[in-house]
Parts: structure tokens; C-alpha cells; sequence
């Protein structure tokens, strides 16, 4: 049926037969079929419904994805491979969307395939962005930021005819909704609600991703968390924040509306929870909207209290937003007298100037306007939730105990098993019955196999195949030469100075000088980073500019080439994770203990069969717990004892640089007259100052600590057989990791989704 169905397609779309079709072609058929299919697929109904609210939504390339879930992905790629095309090259014609960045987003986009897989009736809110946050290019080692544009003539993208007024300040914009269909792993489907301006208009883009900030009806969409560093762009962030939830408040009281539910109860047929907070605004405009409606004010106070619920990712402050009173005033003038009245409610039950909304500086703290007017507050992973109750947010929980949980975050096995690496899912199926792929769980059954050397040599051979798929497509795609026989030492993630990719890079200095001085690695290393650096995280970019450089050295090193190797991909996203992660030894999670909240990567690599070298910090908390302590590798000091440090103002980076040789010879490496001949002398200092003067988050703290034990990992490489034992530990411990897991949690704890 398949057959005839999509022979007949691409006749008529192109005039050619399957096997005379291009691949371009064949995507584009591909696409309008599974669309179709979606079609087909029935809505997943309910009497109460999840909003879930996120700036973000990384959702990654999507045609196999819906073939998986839709459960044609076999059928279709066996019909293609009799006609002498590949489906994953098929794929590689297929744009990746431009909606998120790093893993909030990420995970976003797993939540909606874990919510549409248990049947769940919850939708997306968030933004059509056009061009993202920008595509990274590499120029005289150094990040360059160009446009990411990804919407074509035919995407995933339907048009609903949907459209609303929001009024700002001094004019009134005009959205489109347009929707994205989510499938569930062979059950219903979703939607991802995604609003657009009418005017915005993608030629306004000067150089790199310069573009007007104050025109707003032209700008508004384009780009994903655009530079706040003026004026401008912090009030264009508000203009977006505020967009978005007052299209999602619209939308969600339509919906409701158009059911005739009444909306005084409106939170037994609505749960919005809201994703970090970027989303706040929707308290105070969902209260506005209601007041609207001839809904008493407290009244409406309540109902919102009552239907929505926060996420919190961080425990860095200024990852929590705090938006300056006068520049609501410029952006929404209508809802800064909610605001205000919220705040004085708050002000006068608890006089705590640290649970105040809006401070003594007339900044109004989002974070704390969620958690007095929602009625839940989870954290993301053990360690983290416990922190915010004890540490960050205490005065809070001291107030609303009841309120705050513990969500440890997942991520879908459909796309980060199923899809990615088909050769492990392949080598799982041959001792485990097939209900692993709709019951991770399941995969505890691999510990029965530890001890067979059949398995364990299967295995071994199975991440060889995909370390040996990863060298062929770096070839292809960034002309990368990598040695499939290494150790592949992996750090993706977005370039921040908490996850210390500094660290990663001063091992690298180590390794280097080692090799030089003739102490070779038994195995050769691959050390592999990917990542973006924010356009104005000046910092971030030196970061990026000194692992660049050090690449370049050691490419161009014939001692020292044979037996280590540093590649920074360029462009990190979805896809190229999908290529790095099934083919990864060593997952580098080394965030300093207590700044990350939870992770997902970490699961991602681990549930690839990766071992995890890192800090006690977020998930590696539960992964230590889970996979023993013979299968990872943990340094560094705890969360308690940074967070003591930080109240005790007793870290001086200077002193580890002058009182430990090892340490000043690393630091001193990045300005030596080897790495000055390669690089900008500028952003070269820059960094080695600020690992000597500041170091906010602690590298030379661990650095030994860092290099004594990643030695160890790769000493312990050379044993295959338990190293691959190590391996299957880790991915039978996985499947707690399941997003399927964390939002049943939502579900049972939260949400309450009939």
C-alpha cells in the first residue's frame, strides 16, 4: 500500500518514478506523505488539557521521527533500499527547524513525544522563529554568527487560519498561528502551536544577524533570544516573552470557549505549565483576559493560581530573569497594574524583601511572581530540586512547602535510541523482548548478559560501527578526518563558563605537552567539542577561539597528530548529535557541582552506551547511583562544598595558578608564543586572565583532580572486555532516564490529566 501510495505521489508531484527521483525530490514526497498520515492519525482528546509553554522547542528533523512513531519507518526504508536509495541520506535533505537552542528546548521537544506517546492531551505554545538563533560558522578560528533560516515553500508548518490581536504600548500586532503535528509512538497525536507576526520580514537582516531591534512588526519572529546587551534588544526579549503568552492565553480560552466550558473553573480543564520564565507573563495577561470576560478580579487571581504550574532549570541567578518595571511600561503597559497588585498581595502577607516581585530597584522578578501565583514548583533533578529548597529559593519553600517537587528530566528513546543508532537497537532486540522500545525499563533485562563474552564483543562492535558512520560523516560534511580506532572524548553542549569546556581545553594543553615530551597514550584520543557561544558572551567566544586554536596546533604537529586529536564541530544541533552521541566513549559532563540543574546529554550519551566522566552535579547525581561506582568517573568537589566556598568568598583562582606548577604551565600555555602564533593575542589573554583573576565557576578548583581521573578512564579503555562491561551497565541503568517516566510524573504529581 505504502508502495503504490507514495509511487503515486511522486509521479504526480515530479513526473519521474521513485528510482529516477533525487533525493531532494524524494524528501519532499516523503513529507507530503507522512503529512498525510498525520492527518489520518487521530487528535488525543480529553477533558482537561496540558499548555505546555516554552520559549524554546528544539524538536530536531522530523520525517523520521514521525515515520518512527507513526510505525512506517522499516516499511518505508526497505521500500526505498529495493528502488537504490537510502533514507538517511533522504534525510539529509530535510532542514533542520530553527526553534530552540541547548537543552531547555531539547527537552521541550521530548516532552511533546512523551506526552503524545502515553496518550496525553497536551499541546506546545511557543514561537515561529525564522532564522533561529544563528548558524555558526568558523572564521580565523573564531565563531562568526549568520542566519539559520529553515522555513521552506513546504515544511512541516500548517497554516490554521488561527489569528489574534496583541496589543502592545503604541500599536497592535497581528499573529498567524501556524501548527506542527506531534505523533506519539504508535498512539495519537498533538499539536506544536507556533505563533507568527504577519509583517515580520527576513530581508531587514544586515551583516552576520544585525537588524533593526525597534522595528518591531518586522523583527519580532526572526530570531530566537536576539542580543539584549542594549537597550533595544532587552525590550525586544519583552515584546517576544509578551507575544507568545498573550497568543497562548488567547488560544488556550478559545479553545475552552469553543467546548463551552466556563471558565471560572477553568483549571479543571487547563494545566499551563510554564517552561523556566521566559513564559511568566502569562499569569498576569491570562488574569487581564479574564477580568475581560466579566470575571471578578480576585476571582480571576485564583483561577490563574489554580491552573498554572513552573519549571525551574537553573540555580544561576542571572538565568532568572528580572525585567526593569519601566520597560513592561514600553512593552505592555496593560498588565504592569496586575503586576503591581500582585506584588503588594505578596508585600503585605510576607515582608521578606527576598520573596517580593517587584524589588527595591523596581525590577520585577518573573521566577517569583511563578511561584507565589502557580500552585506547583518542580526542579529538574535530585540534586538540583534540593538545592533550590535549601539554598536558592528556601525562603519560598519555607512559605509554600507543599508547592515545590522533584522532576528528574528524561528524553525520548524513540528519537535517541530508536532513530540514532539502529545498530544498537538491534543488537538490545537479540536479549531483550521488543516492549523496550514502548517500555524503556525493559532494558534492566541486558544486565542478565554481563558476563557474556558474545554479547560484550557484540557490543563492542556495534559502537565501532557507529565511531567508524561518525569519521565518514564528518569527512563528508565538514571535511573532519577522525580515526575510528581512538577513544572518542565527547563535550557537546551549549558554550558556557559553569559547564567548563576551559577545563576540557586545559587538559588538552596537558595531553599536548605530554605527547611532546614523549609520553604517548597507549590508545590514541579524539577529543570532540560542539557548541555555540551566545553573540554577546565575550567570554564564551575566547573559549571557542582558544579550542580552535588549539586544533589547528595540533593538526599541524606531526609529533603529537598521530596519537591526539581536537575537533570543534561546527554548527552543533540535533542532527549532528544524532551522529556524535551513538558513537561516544567518553561523555565529558563537567559542569562545577551545583550550577547544573539536571542535564539531558549526560542520558543521552549513557543511554547510547557512553561512560560518564563528571562532576557530582544535576542527573550525574542519579546516573552515579544507578550505574555504581565502577562505571563512571567522578572528581571534583561536591555541590556542599561549592556553595560554601561561594558564601565564603575563599576561592582565589591566583593562588592555585602560583602555588601549583602544573597548573601556571597549563595556564601559561594558552599565551605562549606556539598558541600567539596561531591565534589572536587579544582573545588569548583575555581568557588567561580571567582563569588567573576570576574563574567564577571554578576550574583550576578540580583541575587535578579533572586530569588524574580522566587519565585513569582512558588507562582503563585498554581493557575492551570491561570496558564493554561498563558500557552495558549503563545503558541497562537508562531507562529510569525516560521522558516517558518524567511526564507520567508530571502527570500524577501536577497535571492531573484525565
Amino acid at each position: 500500500m505504502i508502495e503504490n501510495e507514495l509511487t503515486a505521489l511522486i509521479q504526480t508531484k515530479f513526473g519521474k518514478s521513485l528510482q529516477d527521483a533525487s533525493d531532494q525530490e524524494l524528501y519532499y514526497a516523503l513529507l507530503a506523505y507522512t503529512k498525510e498520515k498525520l492527518k489520518e492519525t487521530p487528535d488525543i482528546t480529553g477533558d482537561k488539557k496540558l499548555y505546555y509553554i516554552s520559549a524554546e522547542f528544539l524538536i530536531g528533523k522530523l520525517l523520521s521521527n514521525n515515520l518512527i512513531n507513526l510505525g512506517i519507518y522499516d516499511e518505508v526504508a526497505e521500500l526505498l533500499q529495493k528502488n537504490g536509495k537510502e533514507l538517511s541520506r533522504i534525510e539529509e535533505a530535510e532542514p533542520e527547524p530553527s526553534l530552540g537552542n541547548g537543552g531547555l528546548g531539547r527537552l521541550a521537544a521530548c516532552f511533546l513525544d512523551s506526552i503524545a506517546t502515553l496518550g496525553l492531551n497536551g499541546d506546545g505554545i511557543g514561537l515561529n522563529y525564522h532564522m533561529g538563533l544563528f548558524r555558526q560558522v568558523f572564521e580565523a578560528n573564531k565563531q562568526k554568527e549568520v542566519p539559520n533560516p529553515w522555513i521552506e515553500s513546504e515544511s512541516w508548518l500548517e497554516d490554521t487560519g488561527i489569528r489574534f490581536q496583541v496589543p502592545f504600548k503604541d500599536f497592535t500586532l497581528t499573529s498567524k498561528l501556524y501548527d506542527i503535528d506531534v505523533a506519539g509512538y504508535e498512539n495519537g497525536k498533538n499539536k506544536l502551536h507556533l505563533f507568527d507576526v504577519e509583517g515580520v520580514d527576513e530581508s531587514i537582516i544586515g551583516d552576520g544577524i544585525s537588524f533593526d531591534k525597534r522595528d518591531i512588526g518586522r523583527n519580532l519572529t526572526l530570531f530566537l533570544y536576539p542580543d539584549d546587551s542594549d537597550w533595544a534588544g532587552n525590550l525586544l526579549r519583552i515584546y517576544q516573552q509578551y507575544f507568545m503568552v498573550s497568543n497562548g492565553a488567547q488560544l488556550i480560552l478559545k479553545e475552552c470557549e469553543d467546548k463551552g466550558y466556563d471558565l471560572r473553573k477553568l483549571h479543571e480543564h487547563v494545566a499551563i505549565q510554564i517552561n523556566d520564565t521566559h513564559p511568566s507573563m502569562v499569569i498576569p495577561e491570562l488574569i487581564r483576559l479574564l477580568v475581560q470576560r466579566q470575571v471578578d478580579f480576585n476571582e480571576a487571581i485564583e483561577i490563574v493560581q489554580k491552573t498554572c504550574a513552573y519549571t525551574n532549570h537553573t540555580i544561576l541567578a542571572e538565568a532568572l530573569e528580572k525585567w526593569p518595571l519601566d520597560y513592561l511600561e514600553q512593552v505592555a503597559p496593560q498588565i504592569v497594574p496586575i503586576i503591581k497588585d500582585l506584588d503588594a498581595r505578596m508585600k503585605g502577607r510576607h515582608r521578606d524583601p527576598r520573596v517580593a516581585i517587584i524589588d527595591g530597584q523596581n525590577r520585577v522578578h518573573m521566577a517569583n511572581m511563578d511561584i507565589h501565583f502557580g500552585y506547583s514548583v518542580n526542579g529538574v533533578a535530585a540534586l538540583h530540586t534540593e538545592i533550590l529548597k535549601n539554598s536558592e529559593l528556601k525562603p519560598f519553600y519555607d512559605i509554600y512547602p507543599e508547592k515545590f517537587n522533584n522532576k528528574t528530566n528524561g528524553i525520548t528513546f524513540r528519537r535517541w535510541l530508536l532513530h540514532c543508532n539502529k545498530e544498537l537497537v538491534q543488537w538490545i532486540s537479540g536479549y531483550v523482548e521488543e516492549d523496550f522500545k514502548k517500555d524503556a525499563n525493559k532494558l534492566e533485562k541486558l544486565m542478565r548478559h554481563i558476563d557474556s563474552d558474545i554479547a560484550l564483543e557484540k557490543l563492542l562492535d556495534v559502537k565501532h560501527t557507529k565511531k567508524v558512520q561518525l569519521a565518514e560523516y564528518l569527512k563528508e560534511t565538514q571535511g573532519l578526518e577522525l580515526n575510528p580506532d581512538s577513544i572518542f572524548d565527547i563535550q557537546v553542549k551549549r558554550l558556557h563558563e559553569y559547564k567548563r569546556q576551559q577545563m576540557n581545553a586545559l587538559y588538552v594543553i596537558y595531553k599536548y605537552l605530554e605527547i611532546k615530551a614523549g609520553k604517548k597514550p597507549a590508545t590514541p584520543i579524539t577529543m570532540i567539542f560542539g557548541a555555540k557561544a551566545a553573540p554577546a558572551y565575550a567570554i564564551a567566544k575566547d573559549i571557542i577561539h582558544l579550542i580552535l586554536c588549539l586544533q589547528e596546533l595540533i593538526d599541524k604537529d606531526p609529533d603529537v597528530s598521530p596519537y591526539l586529536k581536537v575537533v570543534m564541530v561546527e554548527n552543533y544541533n540535533v542532527t549532528m548529535a544524532e551522529h556524535l552521541i551513538p558513537a561516544c566513549d567518553i561523555s565529558e559532563q563537567i559542569s562545577l557541582a551545583s550550577k547544573e540543574a539536571s542535564g539531558t546529554g549526560n542520558m543521552k550519551f549513557m543511554l547510547n552506551g557512553a561512560v560518564t566522566l563528571g562532576t557530582e552535579d544535576g542527573a550525574n547525581v542519579e546516573i552515579h547511583e544507578l550505574v555504581g561506582d565502577e562505571n563512571i568517573y567522578i572528581f571534583g568537589e561536591s555541590s556542599e562544598q561549592v556553595i560554601e566556598h561561594y558564601a565564603k568568598s575563599d576561592y582565589r583562582a591566583a593562588d592555585y595558578y602560583i602555588e601549583d606548577e602544573q597548573i601556571r604551565a597549563l595556564v601559561n600555555f594558552i599565551i605562549s608564543p606556539e598558541m600567539m602564533k596561531i591565534g589572536d593575542p587579544y582573545h588569548l589573554l583575555q581568557i588567561h586572565a580571567e582563569l588567573i583573576y576570576k574563574d567564577w565557576f571554578m576550574t583550576l578548583l578540580d583541575l587535578k583532580e579533572y586530569i588524574a581521573v580522566k587519565n585513569r578512564a582512558y588507562e582503563d579503555y585498554a581493557d575492551r572486555k570491561a570496558w564493554s562491561r561498563k558500557m552495558l551497565v549503563n545503558i541497562a541503568k537508562a531507562g529510569y532516564f525516560s521522558s516517558d517516566r518524567t511526564i507520567a510524573d508530571y502527570n500524577k504529581d501536577i497535571w492531573h490529566l484525565k
